[in-house]
């Protein structure tokens, strides 16, 4: 199947034990022109059924009967690591964000969110972004750097260019002076920037120096 333009339909799968839920985000996904490949009550159906389904995307509550979201995701992930995985559910504490990237889910939204934020999740994570609910982002970066080891590259949050140019502006340099540093436009500097505060869920650059400083991400 492919979209007017041309392009493939990013194929989705639903895995939710709540079938009004289930049924909600399945008319939603359609309705923005997601081809929703199957639905899925447990953890166990969604690993049975991944392989003929073939989804791009696999949108997982984490609470699940049986076999839980995290350990689906372990599964779905060990078969086909190219699977993008976002979690969805209505826990937003630290550990069940953590558990579930460290297995490779790609980004965690929690349940209050919007539809319009979550169909530009389940868009972003397509696209091969994490993706995260406000102040989740900072959390993962944080805890990864915390015990020393590199992101994971399912889920890693900002970019190599993304991170020299927010050790960059941690000591203070204007976006100009990083472009002439970097020998990159202006312009270019300034979306780096504002593609790390979107994904870090900040709001400006002295919340954005802080949030560097804090991590150890400095020049």
């Amino acid at each position: 199947m492919t979209r007017d333009d041309g392009r493939p339909t990013t194929r989705v799968m639903v895995v939710d034990d709540h079938p009004i839920w289930r049924d909600a985000l399945e008319r939603d996904l359609v309705e923005a022109g997601y081809d929703v490949v199957a639905t899925c009550a447990d953890g166990e159906a969604a690993v049975r059924l991944a392989p003929a389904t073939r989804p791009d995307v696999v949108l997982m509550d984490l609470q699940l009967p049986g076999m839980s979201g995290v350990e689906a995701a372990a599964a779905l992930v060990a078969v086909d690591p190219s699977v993008r995985i976002l979690m969805f559910s209505s826990s937003g504490e630290d550990e069940d964000v953590l558990a579930a990237v460290k297995v490779g889910a790609r980004g965690y939204l929690v349940k209050s969110a919007s539809r319009t934020d979550l169909l530009a999740a389940v868009e972003r994570t397509a696209a091969g972004e994490a993706t995260f609910s406000p102040g989740l982002a900072a959390l993962v970066l944080g805890e990864y750097r915390r015990i020393g080891r590199d992101e994971p590259a399912a889920a890693a949050v900002l970019t190599d260019r993304e991170t020299e140019v927010l050790r960059m502006v941690s000591t203070g340099l204007s976006a100009k002076q990083i472009a002439s540093r970097l020998t990159v436009s202006h312009r270019t500097v300034q979306n780096h920037i504002q593609n790390t505060l979107q994904k870090l869920q900040l709001h400006n650059r002295v919340e954005l120096t802080r949030w560097a400083l804090e991590q150890g991400i400095t020049e």
